[in-house]
């Protein structure tokens, strides 16, 4: 059973990041969730993007043990390297991530990144794997749908700094589009990669918690003016009315 806000507990309320993203998209959806233990249908896993997630790793992680640049980097001329840290592999994990807590609100912030590499300015670089199947090649983030790409980049160069890091303030999407063009099948879908940098802007992220903890602390709010799930419960009890 998930965890509910309980304003009595002396233990900070973990919050993910995707609980922020919900609460930016929707915050009655997030206190729903959050309050309330009623989330959101959950929609169909990925499983092709986790089976790109896993082998983008482990090929990073070719390159990670042996000190070389991966052939990414070296095509569009990163200054960076692949970062051996003795906690990437923790950073990494779903439902650990990087953890920070955040005293004024209580709230102790999560999220797994997917990769780290290391400048020669001794800067961390934030880096995320994303996969897809397109007409074309993913080569900007310049869909509406995009803002929650940045969202989540954003959070992981702020939890970073929290613990003490020096971050780049640019990071990079390593972009995977499927191939849906090819001749043939032959057993294998072939990717487009791409890399796209994103310079990432965290000045929204503390007075999004402390919204986040007055909303954990509140009433039901409205809906957010775009939520699909909200207006889908907003029409089906109308019809239910009569």
């Amino acid at each position: 059973m998930k965890r509910t806000f309980d304003p009595d507990s002396d233990e900070p309320f973990k919050i993910s990041r995707s609980k922020i993203d919900l609460y930016v998209e929707c915050p009655r959806c997030f206190y729903l969730d959050r309050v309330l233990g009623i989330g959101r249908p959950p929609g169909f896993p990925f499983t092709l993007n986790s089976a790109v997630d896993k082998l983008l790793k482990q090929e990073f992680d070719i390159h990670r043990a042996n000190g070389t640049q991966h052939p990414l980097q070296k095509r569009y001329e990163i200054d960076a390297m692949p970062a051996a840290h003795e906690e990437l592999n923790i950073w990494r994990e779903n439902f650990k991530g990087i953890q920070y807590h955040h005293e004024p609100t209580h709230l102790l912030v999560t999220g797994a990144i997917d990769d780290l590499w290391l400048n020669s300015k001794k800067e961390y670089i934030i880096v995320d794997y994303k996969a897809t199947a397109k007409a074309e090649p993913v080569v900007a983030l310049d869909k509406e749908w995009h803002d929650g790409y940045k969202r989540q980049m954003e959070i992981y160069q702020w939890l970073l700094r929290q613990k003490g890091y020096k971050v780049s303030d640019t990071g990079y999407f390593v972009y995977c589009t499927g191939n849906v063009d090819a001749k043939a099948f032959d057993g294998k879908l072939e990717f487009y990669i791409n890399l796209i940098a994103y310079k990432g802007d965290t000045d929204w992220i503390l007075p999004t918690l402390k919204k986040i903890k007055k909303c954990l602390n509140g009433e039901l709010p409205e809906a957010g003016s775009k939520c699909e799930y909200c207006n889908y419960r907003h029409a089906s009890f109308k019809v239910e009315a009569g």
